[in-house]
């Protein structure tokens, strides 16, 4: 049996060309379509599914409200489609925190007609949506709380002298966040993500983490220094990098893996500013984008940790790591925080 598909988008067109693009592959069944989050979640309630492609916007139920339904009642993967607005990538980046488990950009706004440009991204996100693991919201902590913006403190001027590098995909914002939920303000060490995620959205993603954990977030730019206590997002299509002074250099070499951001690039970059200060981190993610550089980390004997196969949404970043056996502590996504809170007090004694 296929995967089995609910498609939830309130425009007929949308589900029919999403439908179309979904079913002409031969291991993917469309089981249903439905035109709002109410029709979904009646569909839901009588239909075995595997994935539902959900629209961000809808009338009647949107898209965040019907997705906090199915987190709360009967959890299954989740693929966003959203547009490319300002409000569209925010609410994106909610959704993800609320355990979406990817999302796919609307090419050119809610009645795309040229879908069918992205059709193979449709269906890999859909694909590697039916192997995730999710998990329910019911155990929603603090840390899902927004806040509002923080009064940004004022610089030091003075770099870190230790790192954290996280890097991350599939199912990773929700995992920063609560990685970064349980690292305090006063923490010794610049903090540099890695996120494979579009250019539209790593500011949004940036933003809301902001306003969420204790440390300061912003999308890096180009010059920044790397300050303890501040968290510096890549940006969507920008390789990062630390380099003389310990500033953040930003890039367009060409992608790595087929990614830019990678993880290896900017892990690579470290050894030669930080030598062994340095406490690597690998999250939930498809590929092996990480494992190279965790390698690298290692061999300056600085500190590597990689994310649990019981808690990662999908466990193929954090497995390269730990089969090649670069990974110093495997540990599950609740644990991270505080350890690297604990290493990182340790290296600044």
């Amino acid at each position: 049996m296929g995967i089995r598909v609910l498609v939830v988008d309130d425009s007929a067109f949308m589900r029919k060309l999403i439908s179309e693009i979904l079913s002409s592959e031969p291991d993917i069944d469309v089981v249903a379509t439905a035109r709002n989050g109410r029709d979904a979640l009646d569909k839901l309630a009588r239909l075995q599914v595997d994935v539902v492609t959900l629209d961000v916007e809808m009338p009647v139920m949107d898209g965040i409200t019907t997705l906090e339904h199915i987190m709360k009642t009967r959890p299954i993967p989740v693929v966003m489609l959203s547009s490319l607005t300002k409000r569209g990538s925010e609410i994106t980046i909610k959704a993800l925190s609320l355990g979406a488990v990817d999302f796919v950009l609307k090419p050119s706004g809610s009645i795309s007609l040229d879908l069918k440009t992205i059709g193979a991204d449709i269906v890999a996100k859909v694909k590697a949506a039916a192997l995730a693991k999710v998990e329910p919201i019911l155990r929603k902590q603090p840390f899902m709380i927004e806040r509002e913006p923080k009064i940004p403190a004022p610089t030091s001027g003075v770099a870190a002298n230790i790192v954290v590098a996280i890097g991350s995909s599939t199912g990773g914002p929700k995992a920063v966040e609560e990685v970064l939920s349980n690292i305090p303000a006063s923490i010794k060490a610049g903090i540099l993500i890695t996120q494979h995620m579009p250019k539209e959205f790593t500011r949004s993603f940036a933003e809301r983490l902001d306003r969420i954990v204790s440390v300061s977030v912003k999308e890096a730019e180009h010059g920044d220094l790397v300050e303890a206590g501040r968290a510096y997002v890549a940006p969507g299509d920008y390789h990062m990098t630390v380099g003389n002074g310990r500033r953040i250099f930003l890039n367009q070499d060409p992608p790595v893996q087929f990614l830019r951001p990678s993880v290896d690039v900017t892990m690579a970059s470290l050894p030669r500013q930080y030598g062994n200060a340095i406490v690597g981190v690998i999250l939930t993610g498809m590929g092996k984008d990480g494992a190279k550089g965790m390698s690298l980390i290692k061999q300056a004997n600085g500190i590597t940790i990689a994310q649990d196969k019981g808690t990662s949404v999908i466990y193929s970043m954090p497995r390269a790591v730990a089969e090649e056996g670069n990974a110093d502590y495997i540990l599950p996504l609740g644990q991270i925080g505080q350890t690297i809170t604990q290493l990182v007090a340790k290296m600044s004694r």
